[in-house]
């Protein structure tokens, strides 16, 4: 199977390129192996690319005043992530990427997504809908971090994303849920 397969798949759950699109698309994506605990995004640059996990598992972090790590977002195969406000409005990003696993990413320059979306009406379409279902669902862990325990915070996200809640590390999800992994070992000690 194609490196690129998984991405086509995905692109194709929302709308239909031809092949001469595909051909192009598949031209401006950029292969990188990262290794586990590699970092792909730092403060201080510019997030030049919109990452796709073609393999392996990716975390995107913050640090506080105080130095305390905070999960912004936890990814794995089929996965896109980048510092989005650095990626969009060209500026230093205030979020680290690291690979949670020895990983293979499908980079997309900012410029070379502007140009394809700017030829290729679907993939515009595209983009449009995975930054839409992308904000909702932001929306949805807001509303989730306001009104739910953390006990409950923990088993939606592990009923919902049971591929990643077992194969990332506990500190990393806890990180995610706002919570501390010692109440991630409560919380399962009760099962």
């Amino acid at each position: 199977m194609s490196i690129y397969q998984g991405i086509l798949d995905n692109v194709a759950r929302y709308v239909e390129l031809s092949d001469d699109e595909i051909q192009q698309f598949t031209s401006k994506l950029k292969t990188t192996r990262i290794k586990k605990r590699q970092f792909v995004i730092q403060p201080g640059f510019v997030s030049e690319y919109r990452n796709y996990i073609a393999k392996g598992a990716v975390r995107v972090f913050y640090l506080d005043d105080q130095g305390k790590e905070h999960t912004a977002s936890i990814g794995i195969e089929d996965w896109f992530f980048t510092d989005f406000y650095s990626y969009l409005n060209r500026t230093p990003a205030e979020y680290y990427a690291e690979a949670l696993e020895d990983s293979i990413i499908l980079q997309m320059k900012y410029e070379d997504v502007e140009e394809l979306c700017s030829k290729i009406h679907p993939l515009c379409q595209y983009f449009r809908l995975f930054i839409e279902r992308s904000l909702s669902h932001s929306y949805k862990r807001i509303v989730s971090n306001i009104s739910q325990t953390s006990e409950e915070r923990y088993w939606d996200y592990v009923n919902k994303y049971p591929q990643i809640a077992n194969r990332v590390p506990q500190y990393v999800l806890a990180s995610y849920l706002g919570i501390s992994a010692e109440s991630i070992s409560r919380i399962r000690s009760k099962t």
